[in-house]
């Protein structure tokens, strides 16, 4: 079979990318990845009770969540890849290698089209779930957290009350009984407030203070007195390490779930991208081994 120039000239001017595949395949790609996400969040939600031991465990949702994530990929990324290769405009007097190439980045620019277009439609509303859900868990940590410290004193929580610990110190006497529960509530209070949040051990001075104040109220002795504030500081202070503690490894974990969370869906968005390509390929060889048909029209 000879092929004239004037074919060549044309075949070598025309565009290697039907765009209009392309759109096409990203558009059932980034339909069918929406409505997937939905339905896995639906079942997610589903899954997840707000009680303890109830439900799915964290470990339990997120390995259902990376399976479904995958799922989803391979399912919308393969029939964008196959329509994309499938509407494409077929290449005449092409070498095979170069039509799998071209059907290989079809699907492959089919699955990118979709993945931004799904990102602007679905990672919005995602995150502002997730860090809707990240800024709850943290205010309840904080909130655990700084009601222990509060509990200890409120002197943990400002220059101020340092100030007002010293001025306390400048009034102290001998004459405690004098002074209101209230006003005495509030010394203990920034006295332990300060020694917690400095993590140092009770001052010999405040400890006799402090003794002084709990003997004069409670008809205790000076060393029950004291023996109760040892028992007292050292459980408050076992509170706030505690509260600190959940803390941090409440951070871990997000930073963890966060790492995994994201290498894992690296990893979806591969398989998504290799099954859009297959996928296109496989459209391509259909589209092309299409056979038409032609008809008689008879006119009498």
């Amino acid at each position: 079979m000879i092929t004239s120039s004037s074919t060549l000239q044309e075949s070598s001017t025309l565009s290697g990318v039907s765009w209009g595949a392309i759109f096409a395949g990203a558009a059932a790609a980034a339909a069918l990845s929406l409505i997937l996400v939905l339905l896995g969040f639906g079942l997610g939600f589903s899954a997840v009770s707000p009680w303890a031991d109830s439900g799915i465990s964290a470990k339990g949702l997120g390995i259902s969540t990376i399976i479904w994530l995958a799922f989803t990929q391979i399912v919308a990324s393969g029939l964008g890849g196959y329509i994309a290769g499938r509407l494409r405009v077929k290449w005449a007097n092409m070498h095979g290698d170069e039509v799998y190439f071209r059907d290989t980045a079809h699907g492959f620019l089919a699955w990118a089209v979709a993945t931004l277009i799904t990102a602007m439609l679905v990672v919005g509303s995602v995150s502002s779930a997730v860090s809707g859900g990240v800024k709850a868990g943290a205010s309840v940590v904080s909130s655990a957290a700084g009601g222990m410290t509060q509990a200890a004193g409120s002197a943990a929580n400002g220059s101020a009350d340092h100030l007002d610990y010293y001025v306390d110190s400048l009034f102290r006497d001998d004459r405690p009984a004098a002074v209101s529960d209230d006003a005495v509530h509030g010394v203990v209070a920034r006295i332990l407030g300060r020694t917690i949040s400095n993590n140092g051990e009770l001052a010999a001075e405040d400890r006799a203070y402090l003794a002084q104040l709990i003997s004069q109220r409670t008809n205790l002795s000076q060393a029950d007195a004291e023996a109760r504030i040892d028992k007292v500081y050292g459980d408050a202070r076992k509170a706030v390490e505690d509260a600190k503690l959940k803390a941090k490894q409440a951070a871990d974990t997000a930073a963890k779930v966060a790492a995994y969370t994201s290498l894992w869906t690296f990893v979806a968005l591969l398989i998504g991208a290799f099954f859009a390509s297959f996928a296109a390929t496989f459209g391509g060889r259909r589209r092309d081994a299409v056979v038409y048909v032609e008809t008689e029209h008879f006119v009498r």
